[in-house]
């Protein structure tokens, strides 16, 4: 990586903290970074790096602060960014605001932080579990009792501690799944894919090996199997604790993992997916006194399928006023700061079709009609149903105690960013 130094400024690019870890960038060429940024803003050219003379800034902001690191070399910047967005993960962890006055009430701790995440511009220890074990606080003070460095840091797993005892071994896995949809006026699809994560949630003695099985497309084509019921993940990103060699060879998600809650792995699919639910909206404008919208939603799931939370927002002249309402289920109710009616629904069975009607008052003198209309948005959330048919084949729990544990699996799919356009 080879970060020289990394900084904490605060809005006007006064130095809060400053760390120099290999000394061949003089401190005072931080002085440079804000005249560079706020002229860089000035021509709308700002960049998330930024150069004086043979310095490289690379920064991001959190809040009312800068995170900078400075760097001679040609770094590697997706890891010095990773690196950024890192420790305000970890300060968060600590402080839970991570602003200027959370590190001014916490500089010593912040400096015992910094010496831990790096070492002469290389990453070391940046799981806040791992690091909580050995520098904590009490307050805004250092506790200074413990000055035994936790063996879990000189461990090739440093993710995880030793020792770990729970009286019942289990394992909880969520399969989450986001829906990304544009609609056009059309009705035609513009944009589908599926955005996955698989979470864990570990309550496991010792030092488990786990091997988890999906029906994955790459798996199945490997050992001869049939394709039908398979699923091709694209994008995937594995947490630390996953053996990479294992899963480009074989396939195999084998790992050990930390305790408690964590992100296993993430994916992605390009695929073309069928709208969950449909949205048909008709709108009339009497004018010079009232319009009226009437909006029809389908769910387009399985029947045995239940969306829950449904709440389907749905654009108003701003000029609006008098709102009235009737829905064959839930409720509307009328938001005019944002222009909305946001139709609920608590329950929302697949196959099924419901409407909302919605009568508003207009100004005698007509606001000109501002060009298009903002798309219809819907949330929602569909418990033990995944639209791209991922499945966890099996969890292989490996200790050398021998005990036994229990995976529970339960899969969401959920909307992400779920807009219908209306003409």
């Amino acid at each position: 990586m080879s970060a020289s130094a990394v900084f904490i400024l605060d809005v006007k690019g006064k130095p809060l903290i400053s760390r120099n870890y290999k000394g061949d960038v003089a401190m005072s060429e931080i002085e440079h970074f804000m005249p560079l940024l706020l002229q860089r803003e000035e021509e709308g050219a700002l960049a998330p790096l930024l150069s004086h003379g043979r310095v490289h800034f690379l920064w991001i902001k959190h809040s009312n602060l800068y995170l900078v690191a400075t760097t001679l070399k040609n770094a590697n910047a997706s890891l010095v960014y990773s690196f950024l967005y890192k420790t305000v993960e970890v300060f968060s962890e600590y402080f839970k605001e991570l602003e200027e006055e959370s590190i001014r009430d916490n500089f010593v701790i912040v400096y015992e932080l910094l010496d831990e995440l790096m070492d002469f511009g290389f990453p070391q220890t940046t799981d806040s579990k791992i690091l909580q074990e050995y520098i904590t606080q009490q307050g805004n003070k250092l506790e200074t009792g413990k000055s035994r460095v936790p063996p879990t840091v000189t461990n090739a797993v440093s993710w995880r501690s030793e020792g770990i005892k729970y009286k019942k071994n289990e394992v909880f896995i969520d399969v989450i799944e986001s829906v990304n949809l544009l609609v056009n006026a059309n009705g035609s699809v513009l944009l589908s894919e599926i955005v996955g994560t698989i979470k864990l949630k570990v309550f496991l003695s010792g030092m488990p090996e786990l091997r988890l099985g999906l029906n994955d497309r790459v798996l199945f084509e490997l050992t001869g199997r049939s394709k039908n019921k398979s699923v091709e993940l694209e994008d995937v990103k594995f947490h630390q604790c996953v053996r990479l060699s294992r899963f480009d060879n074989d396939r195999t998600i084998s790992f050990i993992p930390p305790d408690g809650d964590f992100e296993l792995m993430s994916y992605r699919l390009s695929t073309q997916v069928k709208p969950l639910i449909w949205i048909e909206s008709v709108i009339e404008k009497f004018s010079h006194s009232r319009v009226e919208i009437m909006v029809k939603a389908k769910g387009q799931f399985k029947k045995q399928s239940v969306a829950n939370g449904v709440e389907i927002s749905v654009p108003v002249p701003s000029d609006a006023d008098s709102p009235r309402f009737k829905t064959s289920v839930g409720s509307a109710k009328y938001v005019p700061e944002k222009n909305i009616v946001i139709w609920s629904i608590k329950s929302f069975p697949g196959g099924k079709e419901y409407l909302m009607r919605a009568h508003f008052g207009l100004p005698s003198v007509e606001k000109e009609e501002e060009e298009g209309r903002p798309p219809i948005g819907v949330k929602f959330e569909i418990p033990y149903f995944t639209v791209s048919g991922i499945q966890v084949r099996y969890m292989k729990i490996i200790e050398k105690s021998g005990y036994q544990a229990l995976p529970w699996v339960r899969y969401i799919t959920q909307s992400g960013d779920y807009q219908l356009r209306t003409s």
